[in-house]
Parts: C-alpha cells; structure tokens; sequence
C-alpha cells in the first residue's frame, strides 16, 4: 500500500488538483493506495464514486498540518505501507517515518533564494526522500540550482486524461456566442502575474488591426482580474476580449474545442514560475495549438514550430509575431493536427508505468 498525501484535490478545480486525482487514479490501478487530502465543501459525492480510500482534513491551515501528520502517523503504525507520495515538500514536512518517501516539485513552491529560511526547509526534506519527482527538465535544473541533490531527482511529466469530446448543445452555444469571431484565441488559468494575460491583451491591440474579428477568450478568476479588465477598457478591445468564470467543464472544454490557438507565454513573476502547463496538453487534446514562454517548463510540453510555438513573454514584439505566424495561412491547423498526435504521449497510462519503475 502507498498513502498519497496532497493539499490540492479535487472536487476543488485546478492543475494540481487534476495532476493528483489523475496520478491517484492511476496509481490505485497498479497498488493499494489511501489519500490524505484537505477538506473541500460538497467532497462526500466525488469522494464516494472512486474506489480508492479518501481521508479528508479540515480545520485551519496550521492545525490541518498537525493533524493531517498525527493520522498519518496512526495509519503508519497500524498498517503495512510501502512509502509515502507527497504533492508538496510541506505535505512531508511534519512525517517522520522511515518508509520510503517520493516528493513531486512543480517550480515555483522550490523557487526560493539559495541560502534563505524556505531555502534551507525545502533542502532539508527534499535531500531526505527516495526520490525527488520534477514535472520538467526546467524544474529539475531549477531543483538543482537551488541544492537539491541531483541523484535524487526524476523527471516525470504530468499526465492527462483525455477528456470525452463536448456534448453538442455546449459546442452549438459556444458557436453562437462566438458567431463570425476569428481568429480565436484562448487562455483557461488563474489570473495572476505569471500567466502574462497583460502582454497578450496588447498584442491583441495590433492583431486587431489585421484581423478586425479577432477574438480573445479568457476563462478563470484571480488577483489580477479588474487591472486586465481595466486594460481591456483603456485599449478599447471590449469588443475582441470575452471573460468567462465559474462555468461548467463542459462549456470550458466546448471554447478551448472551438478555438484556434490557446494562449500562455508564461513569464516568472519574483519567485513564481511555470513549471510545466497541464493546460497545453488539455488544448492539444483538441487539436488546438499553443503559444508558450521560453521562462518555465512549457518546452516539455510544446515542440517549438511543431505543435506550437515557444516565444519570449517578456518581449512583446515576440509574442506579436509568433501570433501572427500561427494565424497566417491559418498555420495553426497544421500545428494543431501535430498537437493532437503529441499529446497522446502524455496519457496517464503512459505515464503512471515510470512511475510504476521507481515504486517498484
């Protein structure tokens, strides 16, 4: 038996929800498994359909991380377990066993400065467990640069499960919606720094003026929300920017379907930084190709020129042109077709047998 432990878990939405619910599943496939999971309002349903054991915690995020180790621990001593799989070093933090322990990294929870407080905590747990799991090779460097022994560090990318093609009433409102719009562009992210929505909106302004039905699709909801809103306004692109939050997974899956190029050249932002870009490969699912940024781990999951484009997000006359590029002669079709083909390599149950070699 392996315990999971994780503080992002569905029904909660999000790429670290959907990397552990995804590596739970298909891990339960091949070994005994039980998840530790933090308390999610209107858990019980999603918890009662999988066939897997799920432990949740609630209470303040402090008192949570006690008590969360206090019940592993219990479950230690009353069971035979093989080793532990945590989402985050701080999920390890508190766990004293001498079970074999596996740490995923994402990026921007390691990115802190050498010799620093966090520094030293990270170091500290990640030097101590079997295997250090990094989602790309620019999270592995990362890991290294930062002290993290490099023997101890794996790469493994996150997987996917592809999801069932829209059903048709989401595909015809999307449709309607969107009418004569295109070229369409879209981004499904939390709004924050990192994401780079701001440089993309003033690209947008140019693209404008070759393509007047251009349309840029922007689903999610985060800090940065009202000043791109207000962005939008002052360049006055109210007519070409569309918001979307809250809504169904099957009206998201429906707009990334029915766009053409989706869209997130990924810069850091102080410590934060794109590890990987799950979102990529749920584009490509579809057959969208992706517009990404040389700062972070999108290269692992975009072939530069082939199922997408990797360009400079700090530099807005790249971001610009790689659009362009994709949207004449509607390039994107080509990239998108070799996207779709791609992706299928990312499929959990690829993916979980690299996983099943270090378990085992």
């Amino acid at each position: 038996m392996y315990l999971i432990l994780t503080r992002a878990f569905p029904p909660e939405l999000g790429g670290m929800q959907s990397l552990m619910w995804g590596l739970s599943k298909e891990i339960s496939k091949n070994f005994m498994i039980k998840v530790f999971a933090d308390y999610q309002e209107n858990h019980k349903e999603f918890d009662e359909k999988e066939n897997f054991s799920i432990e949740r915690i609630g209470g303040i995020k402090f008192l949570r991380k006690i008590r969360k180790a206090q019940l592993v621990k219990e479950f230690l001593k009353e069971n035979k377990v093989r080793g532990v799989i945590a989402d985050h070093w701080k999920s390890l933090e508190l766990i004293n066993t001498d079970k074999k322990k596996y740490c995923l990294i994402h990026g921007k929870e390691i990115n802190h400065p050498k010799g620093s407080s966090l520094n030293k905590r990270v170091i500290n747990i990640l030097n101590n467990v079997e295997r250090v799991i990094a989602n790309s090779e620019f999270t592995k460097n990362l890991a290294i640069d930062n002290g993290v022994n490099k023997d101890k560090i794996i790469v493994i990318n996150p997987g996917i499960n592809f999801a069932e093609e829209p059903n048709k009433k989401s595909l015809e409102k999307v449709e309607s919606l969107l009418k004569i719009k295109t070229p369409r562009l879209i981004t499904v992210s939390r709004f924050d720094k990192r994401k780079n929505h701001e440089k993309v909106i003033m690209a947008l302004r140019n693209l404008k003026q070759i393509y007047p039905d251009i349309v840029y699709i922007c689903v999610g909801y985060g800090d940065e929300e009202n000043n791109i809103k207000r962005l939008v306004k002052e360049l006055d692109l109210n007519s070409q920017v569309m918001f979307f939050k809250d809504i169904s997974e099957d009206l998201k899956n429906s707009l990334i379907a029915k766009s053409d190029i989706f869209v997130m050249p990924s810069i850091i932002s102080k410590s934060s930084v794109e590890g990987f870009g799950i979102a990529y490969l749920e584009a490509a699912q579809y057959g969208v190709p992706s517009l990404g940024g040389k700062d972070g781990g999108a290269s692992d999951a975009i072939i530069n020129n082939e199922t997408g484009i990797i360009c400079d997000g700090n530099d807005l006359d790249d971001i610009y042109s790689s659009l362009n590029s994709m949207i004449e002669n509607k390039k994107y079709r080509e990239l998108g077709k070799n996207a779709k083909e791609y992706v299928s390599k990312f499929h959990w149950k690829k993916i979980v047998e690299e996983y099943k070699k270090i378990l085992n």
